[in-house]
């Protein structure tokens, strides 16, 4: 290396392996704009950005003996960061799916009654209700469980989603317009459990 030159990432990679805290200030440094803007791609949220860059850092500091060195370090990284971030998006997601399925079974768990002809009309109800719920598509039928079961405030959703608060409101109207639909259908004369169950097939596969 010559004197005065910026050292490769090559050369700050050895000495990062052998502990030279100063080499890994400078990797940071130099691509730390690069993995936030892929971070911030992913969330769309400042600092849910700046905490995931963080957390690529330490998990790409943590595998920096598994990089070849004949490959590119820039390219490398950034595909470690892509992977990293999806990962956290499909977990958050399944984290969701989870809590609204937690609410369904609390919320719509049957009540328990004294009254037997109260209670067998409790229980109709609810899974009456439940059905409906099971026949909207998921992220309408997520963003009413979260607002009319949970109670999150349109701010709690807009955070927990990653959306703005119009694109939540919107798909709550959405979802409870079409969960009307759904109810007002299956209160027909003559419509059976089958004529609903093929409903719940076509309809999950409309919305995106």
């Amino acid at each position: 290396m010559a004197e005065g030159n910026a050292p490769t990432d090559a050369e700050l990679i050895e000495r990062c392996l052998q502990n030279d805290n100063a080499a890994w200030e400078r990797i940071v440094a130099r691509f730390r704009r690069r993995i936030f803007y892929i971070a911030y791609k992913f969330t769309g949220r400042h600092d849910d950005a700046e905490d995931l860059t963080q957390e690529i850092f330490l998990k790409v500091f943590k595998s920096l003996d598994k990089f070849h060195r004949d490959a590119d370090f820039g390219t490398w990284l950034s595909s470690v960061a892509r992977n990293y971030c999806i990962d956290r998006y499909r977990a958050g997601k399944r984290e969701r799916e989870l809590m609204v399925e937690d609410a369904l079974a609390f919320d719509l768990a049957p009540a328990v009654s004294g009254n037997p002809h109260r209670a067998l009309e409790e229980r109709d109800r609810r899974t009456f209700l439940r059905e409906g719920l099971d026949l909207l598509p998921p992220k309408l039928r997520e963003a009413v469980v979260l607002r009319d079961l949970l109670g999150l405030s349109y701010q709690e959703m807009s955070e927990r989603l990653g959306l703005p608060e119009g694109t939540v409101k919107s798909r709550i109207n959405r979802g409870r317009e079409e969960l009307g639909r759904q109810l007002r259908r299956s209160r027909q004369p003559g419509r059976s459990r089958g004529s609903r169950s093929g409903r719940r097939r076509s309809t999950r596969s409309e919305v995106r």
